[in-house]
């Protein structure tokens, strides 16, 4: 297709195949009739044997015809004469089996045979064919041949009887014959294989797994499944056609971007960077997009990270309209932000970085956890045992309910992540005899090790359950929160910082005397890097937190200073048109005057602006905070009127990330499933597979080469009971 031209839209736009297209009879293939037949001399000999030879007779035009049934078509005759065997898939009958019962072979063994005749009855020929040449073929209704009108001729009570057993046959034939399915056009089976690929994150090389090949022909014997060389091909393509498109619709962000980075690291000990992209819409709506997957060194450099994020961030055209960047806590990724932040100022740009504080809670948690792994290895061994095995389940159910203890959430959660520590602590605190009674009746699963806490194990549990109970409440509405804004994780973190203080000040025993030590170290480096100017003025511009429940240590005077400095340099000046009619766009009309009225309009409202500038800043935080449970968003774009030029500032510095990653990822089961799939990964596929998922779950379409394809439209052609020849082009 022609890059410059519209996309065409395969699927809705295109038209589609037929879905009941039956083929005309074919020729009898040579040799396919005996040689030499006798003349049938019973009642029984005439309705097996077929007719041949001479037509002048009165009595075989009639089973000539029959025998050239369309079922026969597709069964090949064998050398020696006595019997036929399915093109399609080999199976071997009577040369005088009735062809009732070979029409009941396909239809049962092979459905849609009729509709795919081009595939199996040209099998000399070449049936791959490209891509998209088979997606733009309509498939057409074949005319029926013209038939010839043989004149009556005088029957005999021997040729009736005969003609009435074969419509009997046939009517029978056709009544157990089911409705045609609708036609399959291979190419879109691979398309929709395709997406499935790279949504469930599999890689090229699935298409050719013997298994899964068998299961597609079974289902279809005309399904030709793309080679991986050829998928691992259109794949690349389509990523190359939907980045234009993600590249496109960031030139029409006004806003500020802030960008987050994430690192991991696949089987194939490949380290990779991933770059994701946050701002608002007009329309107050979050807007999250990843940019780019790219290869990094294993002991990478901060120059290394530099260099591949400014390729990025400049490849999409936005390295200069970066306000802020969200790290994962790590020296590398520190010192390649604190180059960036030297680059941009030096074009006079703002610019800042802070950590991930998900990171940094998860490493607080983990320093919580450390001197009870093996009391937490004992339980999840128990809970993975009890999961397994149905007997010891009602066991342990029947010992809750004896002891009344619990209520516990079944299937037990085993996980490895944070939830899934809690949730073993859980258990151990609240359903201690449940467990020990349970051990004891299926001691022979555990061996002989003992597997039963000492009541010191559990009085050290039920301590730490209830000092790291604030934790996990913290986490659940971190990862439950639709947009966890910096001054909203702030006030989280800040609420942990003071658990740990008044644990480490007045705790009497020596093991959380130094889990609370570990914990304030983390802590202060979380503060010590995310605590500045910019991430100030996000915290006061979200409507719950104001200057009301910032951190203690974030808020000062000189950092609200600073804040209302930067608004009226660099927002005041800004005309937001009202929603009366004025404009600020230049008119190109030639009428001057209108111009020029314009113009003063204009320039008046801007020497307004700088002495009511600050009066928006003031009255906003005049005013009480809203309640923790609004949405800041949505409060903004009820107050956008009122705030004209403070809300422009609020679209840029709300978008700033306070995570990395969303926090769900880090502390429940979903991130499992996310890791396996970055894990799996091949090099080949990492970059093209994520990138595509990515951006159809962000609401691009899959585009190949300015050709659009429509999954749901596919789909539906499928499923169309009676489209013969396949949908309306739109």
């Amino acid at each position: 297709p022609n890059p410059s031209s519209p996309p065409a839209q395969i699927g809705s736009a295109l038209p589609l195949p037929s879905s009941a297209a039956r083929l005309p009879a074919p020729p009898a293939a040579a040799g396919s009739n005996l040689a030499a037949p006798r003349r049938p001399t019973g009642m029984a000999d005439m309705t097996l044997l077929p007719a041949a030879g001479d037509g002048a007779e009165a009595a075989r035009p009639r089973k000539k015809k029959t025998m050239k049934s369309l079922y026969l078509a597709f069964f090949d005759t064998a050398a020696d004469g006595r019997s036929r065997a399915c093109r399609l898939c080999g199976k071997t009958y009577c040369l005088t089996t009735a062809t009732g019962n070979l029409g009941k072979h396909l239809n049962n063994r092979h459905p849609g045979y009729d509709q795919l005749a081009d595939h199996h009855l040209h099998l000399q020929g070449d049936p791959a064919q490209s891509a998209i040449s088979g997606m733009f073929a309509r498939s057409k209704k074949p005319q029926a041949p013209a038939r010839a009108h043989p004149q009556p001729q005088p029957q005999s009570q021997a040729q009736v009887q005969v003609q009435s057993v074969q419509a009997q046959a046939k009517a029978r034939a056709v009544r157990a014959q089911p409705s045609a399915k609708p036609a399959v056009d291979v190419d879109y089976v691979n398309w929709l294989l395709l997406r499935w690929l790279i949504g469930s994150s599999f890689p090229p090389s699935t298409l050719e797994d013997s298994s899964f090949v068998d299961s597609c022909r079974y289902l279809n014997p005309a399904v030709r499944l793309w080679p991986k060389e050829k998928a691992q091909e259109i794949t690349l393509q389509v990523f190359k056609s939907m980045k234009e498109d993600v590249k496109a619709s960031l030139q029409r962000v006004r806003s500020r971007l802030s960008i987050s980075l994430e690192f991991w690291t696949s089987y194939e000990q490949i380290v990779y960077l991933s770059v994701k992209c946050h701002w608002i819409d007009e329309t107050w709506v979050s807007q999250k997009l990843l940019l780019d997957v790219c290869r990094v060194r294993c002991h990478c450099t901060g120059a290394d990270i530099l260099r591949v994020l400014l390729a990025v961030l400049q490849d999409f055209n936005i390295d200069l309209k970066i306000l802020a960047c969200t790290h994962n806590n790590s020296q590398h990724a520190i010192h390649a932000c604190e180059e960036l932040r030297r680059e941009l100022e030096s074009r006079k740009l703002p610019f800042c970085y802070i950590p991930c504080a998900a990171k940094a809670l998860e490493v607080i948690i983990e320093d919580g956890l450390q001197n009870v792994k093996p009391v937490l290895s004992k339980a999840r061994e128990f809970i993975l045992e009890t999961n397994s095995n149905q007997e010891m389940l009602v066991d342990f159910k029947h010992w809750t309910e004896v002891y009344q203890e619990g209520p516990c959430k079944f299937p037990l959660d085993h996980s490895a992540n944070w939830n899934g520590n809690y949730n073993v602590l859980d258990i151990v605190k609240k359903a201690p005899n449940a467990m020990d009674n349970t051990i004891k009746k299926f001691q022979d699963i555990f061996g002989p090790r003992d597997w039963v806490l000492s009541d010191e194990e559990k009085s050290v549990v039920n301590s730490l359950h209830s000092y790291l109970e604030p934790f996990y409440k913290t986490t659940t509405n971190l990862c439950t929160c639709k947009l966890p804004t910096v001054g909203l994780v702030f006030f989280f973190m800040d609420h942990v910082f003071e658990l740990i203080n008044v644990c480490h000040d007045s705790s009497h025993q020596k093991l959380f005397e130094k889990i609370a030590r570990d914990m304030s170290k983390t802590a202060r480096d979380f503060t010590s890097q995310a605590y500045n100017i910019y991430t100030f003025t996000a915290a006061i511009l979200d409507p719950r937190i104001k200057g009301e429940l910032i951190p203690d240590a974030l808020n000062s005077t000189s950092n609200l200073e600073d804040a209302r400095d930067h608004f009226v340099r660099d927002y005041s000046s800004i005309f937001q048109a009202p929603r009366n009619g004025y404009s600020t766009q230049q008119d190109n009309t030639e009428d001057g005057g209108a111009f020029s009225f314009a113009e003063e309009i204009i320039r008046k409202r801007r020497r307004v602006s700088m002495s009511t500038a600050a009066d928006e800043l003031t009255q906003y935080l005049a005013e009480p905070p809203a309640p923790i449970s609004t949405d800041a968003l949505e409060w903004w774009r009820g107050h956008s009127s009122r705030y004209p030029r403070l809300s422009l500032m609020a679209r840029d510095f709300l978008a700033i990330q306070g995570t990395s990653l969303d926090p769900e990822e880090l502390f429940t089961s979903k991130g499992d499933s996310i890791h396996k799939q970055q894990y799996c990964l091949p090099l080949s596929s990492m970059q093209a597979t994520m990138c595509i998922k990515s951006w159809m779950q962000s609401g691009y379409q899959f585009n190949f080469q300015s050709t659009i394809i429509d999954f749901e439209r596919l789909i539906e052609s499928a499923t169309a009971p009676d489209a013969v020849n396949g949908p309306e082009s739109s």
